[in-house]
């Protein structure tokens, strides 16, 4: 008779239960994300500026980087609602367009031996006047981030006042909890690595994508470069939301000529840079796999919606640095999250 093995048994009711705890943890955070997400946006936006954080004294410590994120946030809000309000202007004039692609679409169909009747059944659920409704309730749902932006900015000033306090209470906890301390600090530093690399490549792509839609007469170029610089910080997929709409608007404004153009431009450039280029380096910032960073893009957006796609690598990274970097029973997981084993010096390929 084989003899059970209470080892293996014993790690496999701690796979089970971790696995249960994680459901309902992410549970959890999906009904709350309300608070949760932009609760995070404040502490990752507080570790971007621990750098300048580090450089000043006193009182300039706490309300001079707090000053740098309000600016930059309010420049980023301003320019949205500006760009937005001039989509809502614009998009109204297209109504006709819309309707005679709609028009030509269903002839092509037709030509190729659809049946009338499918046609129409297909086309009578596409309105052409929600294009316009659509349009004029952007500026509306805008209202909605309100209450986010306020409990970002609240939770912005109480972690700007307390990052000293909390800066030196870490430093204290070095020898009773050092694995967690030192998680702590390579999260911080990480999270840092990975928002400037994105911030960089996303201006590369933001600037590229302008000239490139301004040259081709697509209108309103800049507020898709701002699309773009956004969809930047959404791993592998951003640049496919950042097309969608450049792409839609050249063909109502120009024709198909210029719809493929857009998207060939996009394809070399964002793809190149966002999927190709810039995944080394900010999977290697953050130390997480590929196949993590998809998987972390599509969990935390389940949880969190369009705020946790943003925040999506950050997150990641709070997570591996809480439940493996921090534990010694757990870190031996980390290479498989990382995708290359850092304690061997082996760098991902």
């Amino acid at each position: 008779m084989p003899v059970r093995n209470p080892a293996s048994s014993s790690v496999g009711f701690r796979t089970l239960t971790s696995c249960a705890a994680a459901v309902i943890v992410l549970w959890g955070v999906r009904q709350l994300s309300s608070v949760i997400a932009p609760a995070f946006l404040a502490l990752t936006l507080t570790i971007a500026v621990s750098p300048l954080r580090d450089r000043l004294k006193g009182w300039a410590a706490a309300f001079v980087p707090l000053t740098v994120i309000l600016l930059v946030l309010c420049a980023l809000g301003g320019a949205v609602v500006v760009a937005a309000a001039r989509f809502a202007g614009l998009v109204p004039q297209y109504a006709d367009q819309y309707r005679r692609l709609l028009s030509s679409a269903g002839r092509v169909l037709h030509d190729i031996g659809v049946d009338r009747s499918q046609i129409r059944k297909a086309l009578s659920g596409v309105d052409p006047d929600r294009l316009v409704q659509a349009a004029q309730s952007l500026l509306s749902g805008l209202t909605g981030t309100v209450s986010a932006v306020l409990i970002t900015v609240l939770v912005l000033y109480g972690m700007s006042l307390d990052a000293a306090v909390l800066q030196r209470a870490t430093g204290a906890l070095t020898t009773e909890r050092p694995g967690l301390v030192t998680a702590l600090r390579g999260f911080a530093r990480d999270t840092c690595a990975y928002l400037m690399v994105c911030t960089v490549f996303g201006l590369i792509v933001a600037l590229l994508d302008t000239a490139v839609l301004a040259l081709l007469g697509v209108p309103l170029p800049l507020l898709w470069g701002l699309l773009s610089f956004i969809t930047n910080y959404i791993p592998n997929v951003g640049f496919i939301i950042g097309l969608a709409p450049p792409a839609v608007l050249a063909l109502l404004d120009s024709g198909v000529a210029t719809m493929l153009w857009v998207i060939a431009a996009y394809c070399v450039l964002n793809f190149l840079i966002q999927s190709v280029v810039q995944p080394k380096y900010a999977g290697r910032s953050a130390r997480l796999s590929t196949t993590v960073t998809m998987l972390s893009l599509l969990v935390w957006t389940w949880a969190l919606g369009a705020l946790g796609a943003v925040l999506a690598v950050p997150l990641s990274s709070f997570a591996r640095a809480v439940l493996l970097d921090a534990d010694p029973t757990t870190a031996w997981a980390s290479p498989f999250v990382a995708g290359h084993d850092e304690r061997s010096g082996e760098k991902p390929r």
